[in-house]
């Protein structure tokens, strides 16, 4: 909640893409506006990427009660980025908050996003999105572990040097003098315009006050393809902001290096591991051993599936299954990028799994 003396509060343009959103898009404008911001002080630009479903509907009969509202729709599926960069074109204050059509605000997420600003170095804070609807049949509660873990690094990040390693892009707020567009066919826009402000100077936090709540993966398939996505976009990510690791005692590149382009490497970590073990294994006992057991957590996934099917959910055992998955899309999303990208155009992840 805001007090008197935040009366200087900047404007705010809120940007979103959507695509087929009718399930979600009523309740995010309403956790939008039923905020202790001042109203006054917002304009919502959402750019519907030639949406076949109600969602242009449902939005048009909320710009009657609010006209901060402006639709801008998109004739030919266009890619978030691609919408959010010509948003950003139309956009006439000060700061932008970028978010999905899935996250909903808490009153005082928006005020939360802001406050930072009368800092002048501040250039980027993100939101902590708070996952709900968990279930013991999916991967819900091992995404909830792994987000949680991923907000407090982001947070300690920035508290130490100011150099949060990438917004979660359904919840963030930049100075709009620091948006870069995104270039054409890049994922992981979030990512990129968090590097541009780092690369350019600013400062990024994550603001743990800033909660907002979103409907949590549960469905290892879509997961997957979610990640394959992330991880074209790191790696796209990875070869333009790669010169950030230079000089290397920085906070700077440490965060880069250690959040981010180490968990990147993995994939090739584990095939490493497991050729070294296969030749190892030659030579003693000791390492055939360890070779067998690499390869028996390897086959946790196949494992879990056929538990799933019997409905039997094991905890342990799904993180196990869930952390080869996933990194598994890792390596899918790098052979995608070394093939090239075509286009950024995506499918949403299901909603209310």
């Amino acid at each position: 909640m805001y007090k008197a003396e935040d009366a200087d509060l900047p404007t705010v343009s809120i940007l979103l893409a959507v695509y087929n959103e009718q399930k979600v898009i009523e309740h995010k404008l309403q956790s939008s506006f039923k905020t202790s911001y001042p109203l006054e002080k917002i304009e919502f630009l959402i750019g519907s990427d030639a949406s076949t479903d109600e969602t242009n509907e449902i939005i048009a009969r909320y710009q009657s009660q609010y006209p901060q509202i402006k639709l801008v729709p998109f004739e030919g599926r266009t890619g978030k980025s691609g919408i959010i960069n010509q948003l950003a074109t139309l956009a006439k204050n000060e700061i932008f908050i970028l978010t999905d059509a899935n996250v909903m605000f808490k009153e005082d997420t928006i005020y939360q996003l802001v406050k930072h600003y009368k800092n002048q170095e501040i250039a980027l804070v993100g939101g902590n999105i708070q996952n709900t609807r968990l279930k013991k049949d999916g991967i819900s509660v091992q995404e909830k572990s792994y987000l949680s873990r991923e907000n407090k690094i982001k947070y300690q990040e920035g508290l130490l040097w100011g150099c949060m390693i990438g917004a979660f892009g359904g919840c963030y707020s930049v100075r709009a003098h620091y948006y870069a567009p995104v270039p054409p066919v890049f994922f992981m826009d979030d990512f990129y315009i968090t590097l541009n402000v780092l690369e350019h100077g600013g400062k990024a936090l994550n603001e743990l006050d800033a909660l907002c709540y979103e409907d949590v993966s549960n469905k290892s398939s879509e997961e997957f393809r979610r990640k394959v996505r992330i991880s074209i976009g790191n790696f796209q990510n990875f070869g333009r902001y790669a010169h950030l690791l230079w000089p290397p005692f920085t906070g700077l590149a440490f965060s880069f290096s250690s959040h981010k382009v180490l968990r990147w490497l993995g994939p090739f970590f584990i095939l490493l591991m497991l050729i070294s073990s296969v030749f190892l294994s030659m030579q003693t006992l000791f390492f055939g051993v360890l070779l067998a057991g690499q390869l028996v957590l390897m086959m946790t996934p196949l494992l879990d599936v056929m538990l799933k099917k019997m409905n039997i959910h094991v905890l342990l055992l799904r993180f196990v299954s869930h952390f080869y998955l996933m990194n598994l899309a890792l390596l899918t999303g790098f052979f995608k990028y070394i093939k090239g990208v075509e286009t950024n155009i995506w499918k949403p992840t299901q909603r209310y799994q």
